[in-house]
């Protein structure tokens, strides 16, 4: 795998681990974790894998040879030779899923103020990845595409310093003097302030209250929690457990260097409770709001003065307490890698280093960390495994490549993959958790968290190759009416679906956002791309079982058409929350529309949809989007055309019927010509995007989609390229 970005002068002045020890371990339940191995005896005894090799950046001498492909058939079988040697034993595909530069933060002040030895290797590969990803003036954005900030600057800097760097160290002085430019770790948005808190680098009196008493309300009340998105909701658990109670790691030497390094004014001499709104302009993506600020003005008064200590209490016991059901319902992998670390802190307090949940919180940390060629960094999530299993098993559908023997025993090992990870458990109820019994997971099963358009991708995955007479079906009847059990209970009041669950309030609550750099996070919404996932599934479905629950079926995907339609912008455009993102979003709406037998040459819907993408496509024949179309909402191209959003489009395209073939087979040159020699893709780009305004990568998407998109025109098109 190429390094996202490698800055080698910089690099070189830091230690440098042999890339060869590290070893990729994958659990029982699909869980992965890097390994570095003691002795090259060690890692004699165990030889590095194709996949290994390729996540490491090591020379693939094993790698396919090809000559130039001649026909888009030929192209999907060299880019799926090369990819299905990065499958995995249990037959899911690993992904670093990689891009945010705040999470590391988390995992390493976790790991230090618990007094946690880290674990071989990770101090030297993490230095390494925050080495080649600072930006020119030496700082960090919230993303490794983005501008440097505050946030990025401030907690990556005091990492660096923890793992051992010296403070007149280049690398650290050219961050510091970053940071103080941009003003200093005081002007840090609220997450920003409320992790240097812990780490006792800011005072608990300059982040805005995250009052834990707020989860003693009854779930009725229009701001309970309970009602926020649940990465929102699980985040601010925790955040509210350690700053009702105040908790900071003691001071030590470190600790005294950092006040002193991270602020331009003498750190005893700031007054922290005057800098709680104190966010600087490069960070600030979403302000505050009038009704905000008076509800903290409100909460700090409640907290100076007013605070009874039963009170207090009631709500440290309370929020523990949904604490520890979150850890026990996914076997303390928690939802994401920020409660994580998180939760991790709040067990080491309430519990101790040596108890039981303690060991295994600080376990399961590792499986958020991914080594690739430039350092180790810290994922979006503990992995990809179901989503891109789903995927690549359509795509070898769609395309025909499944008809190969070879190539069936992949898809074999891929739909028992997803027969083993779907969940089993019925969550509902527990900790503000929404149904969970027959859907699927983002990641794998003991994360366990329902996410629609996983579980439609994943359902119609599944169901694609049931359906074929070469294959088994391990997936059983029952099984997959549960799937469409909790898909039927996930549609919004507008008739879309949303994430991870129905929307449990309305946007008004955004007014009370408090993280500042994120937009659209305190409520669910309704995303056209999810809708369009369920959508197929359920088609799907009915053609595999035609008599459960047929009308509400049809009803359903009726009614989420509207949503479909509705949401389509004047232009033809189609506004994709989860992937960059209007080429994302055409791909997944036009799909819809056609399984419902609607056209280009029959609706107004599909030809304005072409018409956008044919205006954006490049004079090389693909299509280019920035992370940026995404925070501004409007169509914004990179420097070049991109595999990934080529994809895109000519699915898009190619679902509508589009019924002129030169401007696809134009873009489908535009793939085969980026192919390289040993069948794959190079990463270009970043292709993902959440909240608005954080970008991430999903490097395997250059892979399935494009042998979708070849094989897809192939069939459709014909599997030829004029000559002309």
């Amino acid at each position: 795998m190429e390094p996202c970005r490698s800055r080698p002068e910089w690099a070189k002045t830091i230690p440098k681990l042999d890339k060869r020890l590290w070893r990729l371990n994958v659990g029982l339940d699909a869980g992965e974790s890097w390994e570095y191995l003691e002795t090259e005896e060690e890692a004699k005894a165990r030889p590095l894998s194709f996949a290994e090799k390729y996540f490491l950046g090591l020379d693939l001498d094993d790698a396919p040879k090809f000559k130039l492909a001649k026909a888009p058939l030929e192209s999907a079988i060299h880019g799926y030779e090369f990819f299905r040697r990065l499958q995995l034993n249990d037959g899911h595909w690993a992904s670093p899923y990689e891009g945010p530069m705040f999470l590391l933060p988390g995992v390493i002040f976790a790991f230090y103020i618990t007094q946690t030895p880290f674990p071989k290797g990770w101090p030297e590969e993490i230095t390494q990845y925050l080495v080649n990803h600072a930006n020119d003036d030496g700082g960090w954005g919230i993303h490794t595409e983005g501008v440097s900030t505050v946030f990025g600057t401030s907690l990556n800097y005091t990492v660096l310093r923890i793992l051992g760097m010296k403070r007149d160290h280049p690398v650290a002085v050219r961050a510091r003097t970053c940071l103080h430019k941009l003003g200093g770790a005081i002007a840090n948005p609220h997450w920003g302030k409320f992790w240097l808190a812990t780490l006792n680098c800011y005072d608990w009196k300059g982040v805005n209250p995250i009052p834990p008493e707020l989860w003693l309300l009854p779930d009725w009340f229009p701001i309970h929690p309970g009602k926020w998105w649940c990465h929102v909701r699980q985040v601010y658990l925790p955040m509210g457990y350690l700053y009702g109670e105040q908790l900071s790691c003691p001071v030590n030497s470190l600790i005294r260097e950092l006040r002193e390094e991270l602020y331009v004014a003498d750190y005893m001499s700031i007054d922290f409770s005057k800098h709680r709104n104190n966010v600087s302009e490069i960070d600030l993506y979403h302000p505050h709001t009038t009704i905000l600020d008076s509800l903290n003005w409100i909460m700090d008064k409640y907290f100076t003065f007013f605070r009874p200590k039963w009170l207090r209490k009631l709500g440290t016991k309370k929020s523990y307490e949904l604490i520890q059901i979150e850890n026990e319902n996914t076997d303390y992998a928690c939802l994401g890698p920020v409660n994580a670390a998180m939760n991790t802190l709040c067990v080491y307090y309430q519990e101790g280093p040596s108890s039981k949940a303690f060991q295994k919180i600080i376990r399961r940390l590792h499986e958020f960390m991914w080594v690739q060629p430039e350092g180790m960094l810290m994922r979006g999530t503990n992995g990809l495994q179901v989503w891109e299993a789903s995927f690549t098993l359509s795509a070898l559908v769609e395309s025909g490549l499944y008809e190969s023997e070879v190539y069936q025993k992949d898809a074999i090992n891929a739909l028992n993959f997803l027969d083993r990870q779907q969940i089993r458990n019925e969550y509902a109820g527990k900790g503000y958790r929404h149904n969970s019994k027959g859907a699927w997971p983002f990641s794998n099963i003991t994360q366990g968290y329902t996410v629609s358009d996983t579980t439609s991708e994943a359902l119609r995955a599944v169901l694609a190759v049931q359906s074929l007479p070469e294959f088994e079906k391990p997936v059983s009847l029952c099984r997959l009416r549960e799937a469409v059990d909790v898909l039927l209970l996930m549609q919004n009041k507008d008739n879309g679906f949303a994430s991870y669950e129905p929307a449990r309030a309305n946007e008004w609550l955004e007014h009370l956002n408090p993280a500042e750099v994120f937009g659209k996070i305190m409520v669910e919404y309704s995303y056209p791309e999810c809708t369009t996932s369920v959508v197929l599934a359920l088609r799907e479905f009915t053609r595999y079982d035609d008599s459960y629950r047929r009308e509400e079926i049809e009803q359903t995907i009726h009614d989420a058409l509207l949503f479909v339609v509705n949401s389509q912008r004047p232009d033809g455009s189609w506004y994709g929350s989860w992937a960059i993102c209007f080429t994302y979003a055409a791909m997944f709406a036009t799909d819809s529309l056609a399984t419902v037998g609607r056209y280009f040459e029959n609706c107004d819907t599909q030809r304005k949809a072409c018409e956008f993408l044919l205006s954006k496509q490049r004079l090389d024949g693909g299509w280019s989007e920035s992370y940026m179309a995404c925070v501004t909402g409007n169509y914004t191209e990179t420097d070049r055309s991109l595999v990934t959003q080529t994809s895109w489009a000519l699915l898009a395209l190619m679902h509508a019927k589009y019924p002129h073939r030169k401007p696809i087979e134009r873009g489908i040159q535009f793939i085969m010509k980026s192919q390289a020699a040993d069948g794959s893709w190079k990463q270009k780009s970043i292709e993902g995007i959440f909240n608005k305004n954080v970008a991430i990568a999903y490097p395997n998407y250059k892979f399935y989609f494009s042998i979708h998109a070849l094989g897809l025109f192939a069939k459709q098109y014909g599997d030829y390229i004029s000559e002309d």
